[in-house]
């Protein structure tokens, strides 16, 4: 919309990097101050219930401002791949229990760590880089054949989302706001934390507003997207070795954009600090869960956040089959493997 009233300095490439990196940096932000992660929502630990009550605010937020926007008329997500009625279901249900299997071994998922990273956690730029790598391999690298195959057993559902069923749209998703609100009033996250979460909801939906309506150029057109991080960090891998080749995009921005905030905040709030690796075998624990989450976040369609946030904002049947395959992956991880001394070192 913008592009067609008025003469802006930059393309529409340009102007998905800045989305992209203000995004990121408010994302950060948010995300550093509330400890943003599902897995904290999930293993057992002191503050399991209140760190799940804050992602679930999050959810709640995405699902009804996304709602909103689709209502209005000013976004149109029926196209987005999430969207599909030929439900890639064996994929979906290996890559998110790998996912989630990854997230426990690494004491976090992707967007955690990422906002580690910006933090000076070396464990968890460790972490990032496998799993970049072997996300870019799962997509177009030695794992593509795997994932092809797996892709290709698929599952005919009528529907790619929620709103698709009687009732449609509004009624649906008032019925998973208010499944969600009951949830969040007996975890009762901290009030600073849910303000954290309701920012990182909001910027789910004008992610989709954003790139699908104001920045959306008919003669240039780029994908619709919002908040995640597989897709993000395979697009920033890939510039990184080839920039001379290919321009940044969103994703580069929104990475580079979560180290920004999540540094700044962290610098605020005095809570820089290096980590590094203990031993060997916590070396081998967090690359393996690294190597996981790239694998399973592919097949999956996302993680926590690409799939878990912004997949299921718009009620799509694949987002919620991956958000639910990944949390059953880390709570059986975290079942069997959380009492094993490989387990035991903090994040």
């Amino acid at each position: 919309m913008l592009f067609d009233l008025y003469d802006l300095p930059f393309d529409v490439q340009a102007a998905h990097l800045y989305l992209g990196l203000g995004l990121g940096l408010l994302f950060g932000i948010a995300a550093q101050i509330s400890r943003f992660c599902l897995r904290r929502g999930l293993v057992a630990g002191p503050d399991r219930a209140p760190a799940l009550g804050t992602w679930l605010t999050a959810l709640a937020t995405a699902i009804a401002a996304t709602s909103a926007a689709i209502w209005l008329g000013w976004i149109d997500l029926s196209d987005h791949r999430l969207m599909t009625t030929d439900l890639p279901l064996l994929a979906i249900v290996i890559g998110g229990l790998a996912f989630g299997i990854g997230m426990v071994l690494t004491r976090g998922c992707v967007s955690r760590l990422t906002v580690l990273g910006g933090t000076g956690n070396l464990r968890a730029l460790t972490v990032l880089l496998v799993f970049a790598v072997v996300a870019h391999a799962t997509l177009k690298g030695v794992f593509a054949p795997l994932r092809v195959a797996l892709g290709s057993v698929t599952t005919e559902t009528g529907i790619a989302s929620l709103a698709e069923l009687p009732g449609g749209l509004l009624t649906w998703a008032a019925l998973a706001i208010a499944g969600l609100v009951a949830a969040i009033t007996v975890l009762r996250p901290r009030p600073l934390h849910v303000a954290m979460a309701v920012v990182i909801g909001l910027l789910v939906a004008f992610g989709w507003v954003a790139t699908g309506w104001l920045l959306m150029d008919e003669f240039d057109p780029l994908p619709v997207q919002s908040l995640a991080f597989t897709s993000t960090w395979a697009d920033s891998l890939f510039w990184t070795v080839a920039s001379s080749s290919i321009p940044a995009g969103f994703g580069v921005g929104m990475v580079a954009g979560v180290f920004g905030g999540a540094f700044l905040s962290a610098l605020l709030r005095r809570e820089l600090s290096f980590a590094s690796f203990e031993d060997a075998p916590q070396t081998l624990r967090y690359v393996a869960g690294g190597a996981l989450m790239g694998f399973g976040g592919v097949l999956a369609g996302g993680c926590t956040v690409g799939a878990g946030l912004s997949g299921v904002s718009m009620l799509s049947i694949a987002a919620i089959a991956a958000l639910v395959s990944i949390g059953v992956g880390a709570l059986l991880a975290d079942r069997v493997l959380g009492r094993a001394p490989l387990m035991q070192p903090a994040e």
